[in-house]
C-alpha cells in the first residue's frame, strides 16, 4: 500500500504515529515546565534550615518543621485572617458593583453611557506606581489608612472596571425578552436583575469573583503602602521572613504553599463556570 493510500485510509483528522508521539512529547514537556516551579517550592518547604538547600540535603531532612513554625510561631495566622477578610469583602463588593454596572450599561441608555465605559477602560491604563500617592492622600483624608475598608475600596478600583466590562459583554448575550417578561410580571428593574438575570449570569459572575479574589489575595504594592501594624496582610507579612542579610527560605516556601491553598480552593469552586464565563462575552446572542 502506497504512502498516499495510507494517508487516505487514515481519514480526515487522523494523525500519523510520528505526529502523535511528537505532540504528546511536546505536551509532556510543557506540563513539566509549568509544574516544576510549584513542585520545587513544595520540595524546599519540606527541608531544614534557612538556606536554599541542595536537593540531596533536603531529601535527607524531610519534615514539616517549616510549616509548624509558620503556623504556630509567627504572625502568619493573623496575616492570613486579615487577607481573608480583605479578599472576601473585596470579592463580594466588587462583584456586586461590577454586575450592577455591567447590567445597567448593557440594558439602559442614559447620559454618559459611553463615557462611563471609556472611563472604566482608561482607569486600567494607569500603572500602580502612579496611583499609590493620590490613593494614599485620599485614604489619609478619609481616615481610612491602615484599615480593612480602605484597602477593600482600593482593590475595588482595580477589579471593578475590568469586571464591569466582562459582565457587560456577558449580559449582552442574555436575551432582552427576559427583561420584558419580568416587567410584564410586575418586577421593577432591580427585581428583574436580581431574580431573573443574576441566576442566568452565574458563569460570568464566577469568572468575575475569581478575578476579583485573586486581585485582592495576591496584590503587594497597595497593601505594602496602606497597611501596617495589626492589619498587615500576607503580602506584607511574608516579607519578614526575608531580611537584608539572609532569607529564611524554609519559612518563605512553606508560607507560599499555604497561601496558594485558598486560591486553589476558589478555583475548584468556580472551575466549571470558568470556560463558559470567559467565552460567553465574546459573542452577542
Amino acid at each position: 500500500m502506497s504512502a498516499t493510500t495510507q494517508r487516505a485510509f487514515r481519514g480526515r483528522g487522523r494523525r500519523s504515529p510520528g505526529r502523535s508521539v511528537a505532540l504528546h512529547a511536546t505536551l509532556i514537556a510543557a506540563s513539566a515546565i509549568a509544574v516544576f516551579p510549584v513542585l520545587w517550592i513544595v520540595f524546599i518547604s519540606l527541608g531544614p534550615g534557612s538556606a536554599w538547600q541542595q536537593p540531596g540535603e533536603v531529601v535527607h531532612h524531610l519534615g514539616l518543621g517549616n510549616y509548624r513554625f509558620v503556623l504556630l510561631h509567627s504572625g502568619f495566622p493573623r496575616w492570613f485572617l486579615n487577607s481573608v477578610i480583605v479578599a472576601g469583602a473585596t470579592t463580594v463588593l466588587g462583584v456586586l458593583i461590577a454586575a450592577s454596572a455591567g447590567y445597567a450599561i448593557s440594558r439602559m441608555r442614559f447620559p454618559g453611557h459611553r463615557s462611563l465605559m471609556w472611563t472604566f477602560l482608561v482607569t486600567q491604563m494607569f500603572p500602580v506606581a502612579v496611583l499609590i500617592v493620590p490613593l494614599y492622600n485620599l485614604l489619609v483624608s478619609l481616615d481610612l489608612l491602615d484599615s480593612y475598608l480602605g484597602l477593600i475600596l482600593v482593590y475595588c478600583t482595580i477589579a471593578v472596571p475590568f469586571c464591569a466590562w466582562m459582565m457587560k459583554g456577558y449580559f449582552d448575550t442574555i436575551p432582552r425578552e427576559i427583561d420584558e417578561a419580568g416587567r410584564v410580571d410586575g418586577l421593577n428593574p432591580f427585581g428583574t436583575f436580581w431574580r431573573l438575570i443574576v441566576p442566568l449570569a452565574r458563569p460570568g459572575l464566577a469568572v468575575t469573583a475569581f478575578y476579583t479574589f485573586l486581585t485582592a489575595w495576591g496584590e503587594v504594592a497597595y497593601s505594602n503602602e496602606f497597611m501596617r501594624g495589626p492589619h498587615t496582610t500576607l503580602a506584607v507579612g511574608i516579607r519578614t521572613f526575608a531580611a537584608d542579610e539572609r532569607a529564611d527560605w524554609g519559612s518563605l516556601t512553606a508560607a507560599s504553599v499555604v497561601i496558594a491553598i485558598p486560591a486553589g480552593i476558589v478555583f475548584l469552586l468556580v472551575q466549571r463556570h470558568l470556560v463558559t464565563g470567559l467565552t460567553a462575552g465574546g459573542t452577542k446572542g
